[in-house]
């Protein structure tokens, strides 16, 4: 086989290892999903006469 042939061959196999290695890495490392705080605030006076009346 001749130089060039092998450096492409080596060059394939290698991005396949990396690729592979990337993808494994992807499904075993954790994703930190952020869950986002509901804050309550205070019912204005609208809301609350809007609240009192449709109760």
């Amino acid at each position: 086989m001749t130089d060039f042939k092998l450096k492409i061959v080596l060059s394939v196999l290698l991005a396949i290892v990396f690729s592979f290695i990337f993808i494994l890495l992807a499904f075993v490392l954790p994703v930190d999903k952020k869950e986002q705080k509901i804050i309550k605030r205070h019912k204005e006076k609208l809301e609350q006469i809007s609240d009192s009346l449709k109760n």
